[in-house]
């Protein structure tokens, strides 16, 4: 597994759909997750530390985590399969281990609020034909520049 940080969001421009970018922390895989627009607005809220007048939905997941006294150990996108992610949040409460399915999409937008790590199986990144920015510099630089220049507030505010 790898450890992976969200490095961005922007929007696919062929189907205008959001995207949840994840790179490694060595910064040399970078792996685009396509979500929802809900999902990216709650990843971006969390990013720009946007407070929102009531609890939105996983900023409730979070606090009923807090609630419990448990505690989100990280996060895994552990699967590919036809074209869809999955992902597992390992939670510990009671001194029990429990993993819980999850979009990714989700499992980021909560691993973000509890700071937890985000981690991605190797098979994924191999799966998904992650970007190896050291190896295609022409292509990432290109994907690069195309994430920088959009901003979280792009996705609009739904709150």
């Amino acid at each position: 597994m790898l450890e992976m940080k969200v490095d961005g969001l922007t929007l696919d421009p062929l189907t205008n759909m959001p995207i949840i970018t994840l790179k490694d922390v060595s910064g040399k895989k970078v792996l685009p997750i396509w979500v929802g627009i809900f999902e990216a607005n709650a990843i971006a809220l969390q990013m720009e530390k946007v407070a929102t007048p009531r609890p939105m939905t996983h900023d409730l997941i979070k606090n009923i985590i807090d609630g419990m006294e448990a505690k989100v150990n990280h996060i895994v996108v552990s699967d590919l399969r036809d074209n869809t992610f999955y992902a597992t949040i390992s939670m510990s409460i009671n001194n029990h281990v429990v993993n819980i399915d999850s979009r990714p999409s989700d499992a980021i937008a909560v691993a973000l609020r509890v700071e937890a790590p985000i981690y991605v199986a190797e098979k994924v990144i191999d799966m998904a034909r992650g970007i190896d920015i050291k190896d295609d510099i022409n292509d990432s630089e290109k994907w690069r520049n195309w994430l920088e220049n959009l901003k979280p507030e792009d996705f609009g505010r739904e709150v």
